[in-house]
């Protein structure tokens, strides 16, 4: 039978308590939401579905084709300039999501006879990008500026370093400044996403990159996605103005793939300039991470301090972790739930979203109900 293998790896996946399904949710639900990554609460704000609609009604429900054919709108062009100026840098191309934008980055800016030194717990998008380059990647400890200096010391030719701002298991940063002092060493390029940065860290919400003082460098190319603080879909490689020029040219994510929605470019831009008009939004999704995180350890629980919006709390095994979001749920209560083959460490956990529009009495509860279904 040709795919009877896969009876055999279902098998297993219930063995390992590792089974995955959907749940389509309805357009209105009564939980409280800790579970999605729309950061500053901006996906149902009525300024960017009403840009999304009148996006679709003038550029119409779809791009109609790829960016170099008929798929780049004058809204594309304004999103591409409005997200480089925001976040600081020369020039920007937008993707039909993150995942797209870092396979183009990875791919395109790591030709063969280049090296890829790559952070262990980066996301399955860059992971993605290093197999699929024609450099060859080096994976190296997790935050560990030190390795990574190490690793580009053994190659003589082009190089890069490849890392998320923020990681998306336990939230933790990267040491982006040392990363790229350690680059500027050997004269290797920087790539970093910027995911779950955008529109939580640094001035205004510009970003980690801005935060550490390398927005605009030459050697620094940041990739992001419009579909976490922005409320919207897709993504975005921004960085020197020939990088973006070479990206067009180069990145088969680019040139094969249809272009961004019009409804999405059109949320995305509504949402970012409704957080320049509302700075604030940003520094209220940290202090609702730390507030999270300050209740649950209160409680006995043990959880990691968050460096951005994302708080991890350890659960003891992925059957566990499985039975304790079911709980939450039931409890009027959405949580993330993490576990392997998504965490690189093999250690499940619940992985809590701060959003800026949860009120304190909404943090409070959240608090109350993980640590009573624990």
């Amino acid at each position: 039978m040709a795919f009877g293998w896969i009876d055999e790896q279902a098998r297993a996946r219930r063995g390992a308590g590792l089974v995955r399904t959907l749940r389509p949710r309805p357009a209105e639900s009564p939980l409280l939401d800790l579970a999605s990554n729309d950061y500053l609460g901006l996906a149902r704000h009525p300024e960017v579905t009403e840009a999304a609609a009148a996006a679709a009604r003038t550029w119409g429900g779809g791009a109609t084709g790829s960016r170099l054919v008929t798929g780049s709108t004058e809204l594309h062009a304004e999103l591409e300039g409005e997200l480089a100026d925001f976040c600081g840098f020369e020039s920007a191309l937008v993707f039909s999501s993150g995942y797209a934008a870092n396979l183009a980055a990875l791919t395109a800016l790591a030709p063969h006879g280049s090296l890829i030194v790559s952070d262990t717990g980066n996301h399955a998008s860059l992971i993605d990008g290093c197999r699929l380059a024609r450099g060859t990647t080096q994976v190296v400890a997790h935050t560990d500026a030190d390795a990574v200096r190490k690793a580009l010391g053994t190659h003589g030719g082009p190089a890069v370093a490849v890392s998320d701002t923020v990681f998306s298991v336990d939230g933790d940063a990267a040491p982006l400044a040392e990363l790229a002092a350690a680059c500027r060493e050997f004269g290797a390029g920087l790539i970093v996403d910027d995911a779950h940065g955008l529109g939580v860290l640094g001035d205004g919400g510009r970003g980690a990159p801005q935060a550490a003082g390398l927005a605009g460098a030459p050697d620094v190319v940041v990739t992001l996605t419009l579909s976490k603080s922005l409320g919207s879909q897709g993504g975005a490689v921004l960085g020197p103005a020939p990088v973006i020029d070479h990206l067009v040219n180069a990145a088969r994510t680019f040139i094969f793939d249809t272009g961004l929605a019009p409804a999405a470019a059109g949320a995305a831009l509504a949402a970012l300039r409704l957080l320049r008009r509302e700075p604030q939004r940003a520094a209220r999704a940290r202090a609702v991470a730390t507030a999270l995180h300050g209740g649950l350890t209160a409680e006995g629980l043990e959880a990691v301090r968050p460096d951005a919006a994302v708080v991890s709390v350890r659960a003891p095994s992925p059957e566990r972790a499985v039975r304790w979001a079911a709980d939450c749920r039931e409890a009027g209560l959405a949580v993330g739930c993490f576990r392997p083959p998504s965490v690189p460490d093999g250690v499940s956990r619940l992985r809590l979203t701060a959003r800026a529009d949860l009120t304190d009495a909404q943090i409070e509860h959240a608090v109350r109900v993980i640590s009573a279904t624990r």
